[in-house]
Order: structure tokens, then sequence, then C-alpha cells
């Protein structure tokens, strides 16, 4: 009985093999200060599609199997790792159905300030369209359906802009509009006989108000803008760009190339003589599987438009052996692309059309922080969101909100299972957390380290989600790891002063 002590002290004094990062007592950043002024409009980047999918689907695959470089873990996080504040990406917080449902919209609907002047074609994006100014001066995109596809894209891009929106995302105005022949003024003659119209001969379309400031084209998928002193993080590395992968999965949205992202040059609202560069994603409506559906392609959303891998299984089976997506579910609801579903979605499998780098570097830990994104939206937040599409079929409202919940609760359980899901830590008596994914036959073996990682305790295995903690007000490390049946991960969450001031998943 007397060795009992002696075995403990000596268990304390060893140390753990932990990670050597630490965290400073210091209050934990919310926001980035990525609004230094920037005098001199960066300069406007031009890319082709054409140009990148080539650099996407063979120059750069090539060039990361020659990469011996270690993988990176993401930077833009907190000592939370969370994303703070940025002209990348803003914390929302909680949204109304309502405030879903109206997204990045203010003010009045341009269809009560007509007749729209034609000023010019579309720049930018993939869609057809015209530029159009109504009578308050306001600038739009003005976005018709892909024929013989009537209503489908034009809701996809606005159910899209407003879910990408509350994820935290900068998007610009879109709605959902009809025109008549009349309500449109040009010097030239307007060819719309491409396009389909209602019973009531009214032309449906999408006005996408154009974004505040001058702008600037697409951010580089690598690297940095040179001539943005703001921009420091290469985009690749940015947490909010991976963890896209994750949003993007859900959203089917395959069609990720330079035209559909934008920056803009714009003024500080509180004071115009400072300017800053802010970061735009635009031109959703080949998403929710519009994209594989237009162009009769069952591969769009299950591999690359090239891919390396599916050629090389192919030329190895001889073609012998069906790929997976040869089967995959349609529907045939009017106003849904018939090849949106969530029966055929694995969110660790699907791939946009070219290679986006930031996606290629995700690891479970960005999926994971996008897949917590996901998760925050009820079924009725997902009913608003595609409302706002103005779809005329019941069924088509009903289908997307049903097929959209389902995705996200496949890619929340899925990343949930990929790393330790625990949040919201607080230090009282005890320390205490969320675990987003527990279930009853959940364990949580739980071990403190000092600061050099030597063992303050032996490990305690318990369910309960708050466990007392040794030297709270020392620099304490406390492992804990999840086990149930498709987990085996851990957290440790760094105290210091009766506070937590940093975490770091393993």
């Amino acid at each position: 009985m007397k060795l009992a002590p002696l075995l403990l002290l000596a268990a304390c004094g060893t140390s753990a093999t932990l990670p050597a990062v630490r965290f400073a007592d210091a209050p934990i950043a919310t926001v980035v200060n990525d609004r230094v002024n920037v005098p001199v409009p960066p300069a406007k980047r031009e890319l082709s599609s054409d140009a990148w999918g080539y650099e996407g689907s063979v120059e750069r695959p090539l060039d990361d199997k020659l990469d011996l470089r270690r993988h990176r873990r993401a930077r833009g996080v907190n000592a939370l790792d969370e994303v703070p504040d940025s002209t990348w990406f803003t914390n929302r917080g909680p949204l109304t159905a309502e405030q879903i449902r109206i997204g990045p919209s203010s003010g009045d609907s341009p269809e009560l300030h007509k007749p729209w002047k034609i000023v010019g074609g579309q720049v930018g994006g993939t869609s057809h369209g015209l530029i159009v100014q109504d009578q308050r001066g306001y600038r739009y995109l003005l976005k018709f359906d892909h024929p013989g596809f009537p209503e489908v894209e034009t809701a996809i891009d606005v159910i899209v802009d407003r879910l990408v929106w509350a994820c935290g995302y900068n998007v610009p105005d879109d709605r959902v509009v009809y025109v008549r022949p009349e309500d449109l003024v040009s010097d030239q003659p307007v060819d719309l006989d491409r396009y389909d119209r209602d019973a009531e001969g009214r032309y449906r379309a999408v006005v996408s108000r154009f974004v505040p400031g001058k702008p600037i084209g697409g951010p580089p998928f690598t690297g940095t803008r040179p001539d943005d002193p703001n921009d420091l993080i290469p985009h690749e590395q940015r947490r909010d760009l991976r963890g896209l992968a994750a949003i993007f999965a859900w959203l089917d949205a395959v069609d990720v190339i330079p035209g559909n992202f934008l920056d803009a040059w714009v003024a500080d609202p509180a004071d115009p003589s400072i300017h800053y560069v802010v970061h735009y994603a635009i031109d959703f409506g080949k998403s929710l599987g519009a994209m594989a559906a237009m162009g009769h392609d069952l591969r769009r959303g299950k591999t690359y438009r090239f891919d390396w891998a599916a050629m090389t299984r192919a030329l190895f089976t001889a073609g012998l052996v069906e790929p997976s997506y040869a089967e995959r579910p349609r529907v045939s609801i009017p106003g849904v692309a018939s090849l949106f579903d969530a029966t055929s979605f694995d969110p660790a499998a699907w791939h946009p059309d070219v290679p986006f780098p930031a996606f290629e570097h995700a690891d479970a830990y960005d999926q994971y922080w996008g897949a917590k994104l996901i998760a925050r939206f009820t079924r009725e937040q997902l009913h608003a969101a595609v409302e706002a599409g103005r779809l005329s079929d019941p069924r088509a409202v009903e289908y997307l909100t049903d097929t959209l919940y389902a995705r996200a609760r496949k890619t929340t359980a899925y990343w949930f299972a990929r790393v330790a899901p625990l949040e919201q830590f607080t230090l009282g008596r005890e320390l205490c957390f969320t675990d987003l994914a527990a279930t009853p036959a959940t364990r949580y073996t739980v071990t403190p380290f000092d600061r050099a990682g030597h063992y303050l305790a032996r490990p305690a295995t318990t369910t309960r989600t708050c466990v007392r903690v040794p030297d709270r007000d020392k620099y304490t490390i406390v492992r804990i790891a999840v086990e149930r049946p498709e987990v085996h991960a851990s957290i440790d969450v760094h105290l210091e002063h009766h506070r937590v001031i940093g975490v770091w998943r393993e």
C-alpha cells in the first residue's frame, strides 16, 4: 500500500510527447486588421478559365507530385482554432430564417425601378447576361436561365448566394426577377429569343448588383497579391479558403474557377479616405447539380474534369468496371437540377471540376471547421434560403430543402468523426466543454500536463463533459481524448490564470 504514492510521483515526474505549440496568455483575436490603407488600387488580374484549367489539371498536379515539402496547418486562425473576422470572412453569429432569406440584399428590389437601360455585356463569370442600370443609377448583371432548364440556374444562384453568405463569406446582392422586353431600354436591338418565357410572357432572370468599389479581378489561387500590403497569408494556406471545401461539396459548387471569385478595392464606410481590398465569391448558378445536369455529365462532382486517377483506373481495368457514379440517381421536378441528390453524395469523394489549391491543401481540421458552419443550419433556415429562389413548384422547394439538409447531415457526420469535435470550453471550478457529436457510448480520457509536458496526474476516463484539472493558475495543458466506435482523436486545451488561452487538435 505504501508503494501507491511513490508510483503516482513517478508518473507525475515523467513527460509525454506533446506538440511544441504554446499559447500566450492574451485575449483571443476576433478581428484581423487587414484594412490598412491601400492608397493605390492593386493591378487588375486577368486569367482565362481555359489557362487555369490546364494549369490546375496538368501542370500543378505534376508539380505537387515532385514537391517534398511537409503539409502545413492552416493559417489565419486564432488561439481557439477559429477564423477571425477579416476582408475575406465574417462570423455572422446566429441568424434567423428571415435574415437568411434576405441574405446580403438591402433596400428596394430593382424590379421597382424599371425600365432598365442596357449598358453592356457581361464581364467575367461563366453565365451569359447583360449589364443593366436601373432608374436609381445602380448597375446589375442580368443573367438568364440556361435554355431548356427553366428556373434552375436562377434559383440555384440565389439559394447558394444566401447560404454562402450565411456561412460568413462576402457575396453580391443577387435576386430573382421577372422582366418583359419593354422593361429593357437599349440603343441596339436586344435578342432574347434564346431564353424561355413563362405563361405571362416574362423572362426570368437574376439581377446581381455590382459590388462596391473598383473590381480588380480574382485573387491568385496560390500565393498573395504582391501589391496588396494587407494580403500576407498565401491563399492556399488560408483556413477560410480551405474550409470552403466542405461547404462547396455540400452545395455541389463544382465551378471553382478564377472568374467566380472577385476582389474589389473599396473605400472604408467610416472613413472614405481609407481604401483596402475586399474578397468576394460570385456566380453560383452552376451549383446544386446544375453543372452535371446541363452538361449531361454524370462525372461532375465525382471526379475532376481531367482526372489522372480516374483515367489510370479506367486504363488498368480496360473500362470493364463501372464507376460508382454510373448509377447516379435522377430526379424529375421542374426547377431542380436532375442530378442533385443526397443518396450518392460522399463528402470525402467530392471533386470540383478543376483542382483548387486551397482544397488540395485542406486537412481534416479545415474541413471540420467548414462542417461546423454547415451544422448551424436548421431545416427552417434552409427552407428560407430555398424560398429566396422563387421556385414556382412547391415540390422543388421541399425537395431542395430536404436534400440540402440530408447532405449537411452527411457532411457533419463525416468530418466530426475525423477530429475531436469538442467546442465551447469554459473554465470555472471545472473545465467544461460541448461535444458536437456526443453519443451514449462516448468516453473521454483526460490527462493534465504542465508547460514542459510533464504529467500532473494520472489519466482519468469519464463520460462527463466537465472535469477537474490541477494547477489552473499555472500554465496547464489538458489533453482530452475522445473515444467512440468511429472516433479516436484528441484535443489539447491550454489553460493559464484560470482561463482557456488556446486549443490544439491532434
